[in-house]
């Protein structure tokens, strides 16, 4: 009965330094929560960047997430593809075929100057990933009511997806690495689409 009750205390010493005493190391805080005011931070992708909703809105970056979704699930019948022709769309999945990808990351978003959103994308697969840039446009129309009161409403639309050649991880991680290299001081991970 002593034994068990030192083990007990024991094990509940350790518990409790594990939980209160976490050191993360030469690590500042500063870097791990963001300040009160600014903006969360958000990892990088080694290819594309800055993961996350960049200078986009949150709602463009919420349906650049479902697009991209629904891509990675080959669902043709998804609402956000609806407006996507047969023809792109299997354009679209016959170049992800290729990579079979079980991931994505999306991040870059900026505005652009037609008024879409874009965001840069890489779907990754086991051995091969494809990189690439996704467009949203915010699409508003006006709608006139019984009592001919006009309103207007809006709804976000799947523009366009750019997509790049297959590449192999290993190619990829040599590319980023070259670049690194090249560009040390003003490093641009990942050039996009004009």
């Amino acid at each position: 009965m002593k034994y068990l009750f030192i083990k007990i205390c024991f094990f509940l010493l350790v518990f409790v330094s594990v939980i209160f005493g976490q050191d993360r190391g030469s690590i500042p805080e500063d870097l791990l929560r963001p300040r009160w005011g600014e903006s969360p931070r958000y990892p990088a992708d080694m290819v594309i960047g800055d993961l996350g909703q960049g200078k986009a809105s949150a709602a463009a970056f919420s349906y650049a997430n479902t697009v991209a979704s629904a891509l990675l699930a080959k669902n043709r019948g998804h609402s956000s593809l609806s407006g996507v022709t047969e023809l792109l769309l299997d354009s679209y999945l016959y170049k992800l075929g290729k990579v079979a990808p079980t991931t994505f990351r999306l991040g870059g978003g900026r505005i652009e100057a037609d008024g879409s959103t874009s965001f840069l994308i890489r779907y990754i697969g086991r051995e091969y990933a494809i990189t690439g840039e996704l467009y949203v446009r915010y699409l508003t129309r006006q709608i006139e009511n019984e009592d001919g009161e006009i309103t207007q409403t809006g709804s976000w639309i799947f523009d366009d997806l750019l997509l790049e050649e297959a590449k192999s991880r290993e190619e990829e991680y040599l590319d980023s690495l070259r670049r690194a290299e090249k560009h040390r001081l003003n490093y641009l991970p990942y050039e996009r689409f004009y």
